[in-house]
């Protein structure tokens, strides 16, 4: 019985084309090859697998290379990412059930094969929310440096990916790049959909691609949260701008809505009483705030806009230092507010990390 990697993947490779007609079956034989869109078994024919080994190129069988990506690997990788598993055993197990081995460890609460999920599905962004890895050490809390945002404590809604899917268009290669993952919560903290921020690998600005930022999901409603939510609480538009509020406001309950559209239909907890509507300076932004205040003055909570100098509150903490950010902030904020949440006390109990100057 195999009882590594390479063991297992060895015997996989024995049986190549057997392995890519049923896990890669959008594909077909040309040659010594097996020719198929990717390893997630998309129609196409920018990756090919070795079928023989031999004398050409000197390579076994069972390797694989995605011309268009550069993505490469075994037929492990392929049964791994081709059925969508995560953990190793996982991966093992399903090989040793192609190739007729019993399980190395058999477990009364062995998790099975995960059935496929629909692209793009709330299903979909729960998998990639868990397979991602918090961001402390990583190029998203570079990333988020970068832009002044220093208040990184608590962030649980957001999380690193570095090997993140990315297609320009449905028919075009899929690319790899690293990303910043946003879970999207209902109200009681379920995930209903995900956003990614595809990054540059150096972690000092987004990847140059033609659309660094996509969702996933349900979105309709939810948003990504920060801190539990209470009877006062900030609402926004994008993750950038709200992290920036928060590290002036540490204690105050944020969500990003991640769109106009979407922060117009924002859902409205039952404990909330007054709501900060953070305004981009755009008619996108400004016709998203119209909507949102009076929908929040219709169900009895007040609401307040708070303004950017510039085009919005992430552009103001860079072109200013956070000491004017927070004198701007004060003078919008209800008086009893000021107290509560931009006192020296509320910095002490919050922890003022986001207090000092970048």
């Amino acid at each position: 019985m195999p009882r590594d990697a390479a063991e297992l993947a060895y015997r996989l490779a024995r049986e190549a084309e057997a392995v890519c007609r049923h896990y890669l079956s959008n594909g077909r034989r040309v040659g010594n090859y097996w020719l198929v869109g990717d390893v997630r078994n998309t129609s196409g024919r920018s990756m090919f697998v070795r079928l023989k080994g031999g004398d050409i190129g000197g390579r076994p069988a069972g390797k694989w290379t995605d011309a268009a990506t550069g993505e490469h690997g075994d037929l492990l990788d392929v049964i791994r990412e081709s059925c969508g598993l995560v953990d190793f055993q996982d991966v093992a197990d399903e090989a040793r059930r192609f190739l007729s081995l019993p399980r190395s460890e058999p477990k009364s609460d062995h998790r099975s094969r995960p059935p496929p999920v629909p692209t793009g599905s709330p299903e979909s962004a729960r998998r990639l929310f868990a397979m991602s890895q918090p961001i402390a050490g990583t190029i998203v809390e570079t990333y988020l440096r970068g832009r002044v945002i220093t208040n990184l404590d608590g962030i649980d809604s957001l999380r690193f990916q570095p090997r993140c899917y990315y297609r320009p268009e449905a028919d075009a290669p899929t690319e790899i790049w690293p990303a910043m993952i946003a879970a999207v919560t209902d109200l009681q903290g379920h995930i209903t959909g995900a956003h990614r921020t595809w990054l540059d690998p150096s972690g000092h600005d987004k990847a140059p691609i033609d659309t660094p930022r996509r969702a996933m999901g349900h979105l309709l409603g939810h948003a990504v949260r920060f801190g539990p939510a209470s009877d006062v609480m900030a609402a926004g538009e994008g993750i950038e701008t709200m992290l920036s509020l928060r590290c002036v406001i540490p204690s105050m309950a944020m969500i990003a809505a991640l769109s106009a559209a979407h922060l117009r239909a924002i859902l409205f907890p039952a404990v909330l009483r007054r709501l900060y509507i953070v305004r981009d300076d755009d008619p996108a932004g400004d016709g998203a705030v119209a909507g949102l205040f009076d929908r929040a003055q219709s169900a009895g909570i007040e609401a307040i806009v708070l303004s950017p100098q510039c085009e919005d509150l992430n552009e103001d903490l860079r072109h200013f230092d956070i000491n004017a950010l927070r004198a701007a902030l004060r003078i919008q904020f209800a008086p009893d507010d000021v107290a509560r949440f931009l006192s020296t006390s509320a910095w002490t109990e919050a922890g003022d990390e986001a207090g000092t100057p970048a």
